[in-house]
């Protein structure tokens, strides 16, 4: 069991989110849906090629009950390629602007984990923040979320998407992660952030094994007192448990993302809207 006690928490818990002025309350968990303008993104159905794809795509996702649309234009598959910001950027950015321009009650986060790219991507339309890197891939990150004032995610991970597989070595698992996630959050307080999400990391310099672990003790997290994101959408964890492939893995991310709300996730970061939307209904219906 975690050793940080409840006085530690360094944030309080808001039950909005303030998107630029657009409010999302989390009373009822979220479903953010997975937009990648990537060409190697692991799960070959997310792949998005141009803007008139994405707004597409987004008009399905926004139909079927997205809460938040999630850009992002650099693969963080285990082992991806690197890309430059610019590229990023000629990525996301076209998409951003078309879909906040067909679709402007929408809220959309920019999955980067780049200060540039963030800035560049809220001054196009984005309300939100998703860092993989957590800040430690680019050291301008927290004053850029500091200076922006926009909702933050802060997802765990160590190295980078290159070398992050051979780093999952941990004292105590769930203790660690909410450790480095503390360290991050402390720098977040100073610097006058404000909404804060926090993200275990599924899948980022954790095994198979560890995954479920850090499943099994998601409620933990609320020791941090803020909103938690459970982002396992057919990922390894599901179809290598299931020996399957990610076009076969939905009936598994909707178990897993299942448990992930009854031990309290917030957000589900999900390439399937339709199916999380009806889970948390259904879920919600079970508390009396």
């Amino acid at each position: 069991m975690p050793t940080l006690e409840a006085k530690d928490t360094l944030f309080k818990k808001n039950s909005t989110l303030n998107c630029r002025g657009k409010l999302l309350s989390l009373e009822v968990p979220l479903v953010m849906g997975i937009l990648n303008l990537t060409p190697d993104s692991f799960f070959l159905g997310s792949r998005l090629s141009s803007a008139d794809e994405a707004v597409r795509k987004a008009e399905q996702m926004l139909s079927e009950g997205a809460d938040i649309l999630d850009i992002g234009g650099y693969s963080t598959r285990p082992g991806a390629s690197d890309i430059s910001p610019q590229e990023e950027q000629d990525r996301i950015i076209p998409a951003i602007e078309a879909i906040q321009q067909h679709f402007p009650e929408a809220v959309i986060s920019v999955d980067t984990f780049r200060a540039e790219v963030a800035e560049a991507s809220i001054a196009a339309g984005a309300h939100i923040i998703n860092d993989v890197g957590g800040g430690l891939l680019d050291e301008a990150m927290f004053e850029t979320v500091a200076k922006l004032q926009v909702p933050y995610i802060l997802m765990h991970m160590r190295g980078t998407p290159q070398t992050m597989a051979s780093l999952t070595k941990y004292n105590n698992l769930v203790v660690d992660v909410l450790s480095e996630l503390q360290v991050q959050l402390a720098k977040l307080q100073q610097l006058g952030v404000k909404d804060v999400i926090v993200d275990p990391g599924f899948g980022f310099a954790k095994t198979v094994e560890q995954n479920f672990q850090l499943l099994c003790h998601l409620d933990d997290f609320r020791i941090l007192g803020l909103p938690v994101l459970a982002g396992m959408s057919r990922k390894s964890m599901v179809y290598k448990s299931l020996e399957i492939n990610q076009a076969d893995a939905l009936t598994g991310t909707i178990a897993v993302n299942t448990v992930a709300l009854m031990k309290g996730a917030d957000i589900l970061r999900v390439h399937d809207v339709k199916e999380a939307k009806q889970t948390i209904v259904l879920l919600e219906k079970t508390k009396l």
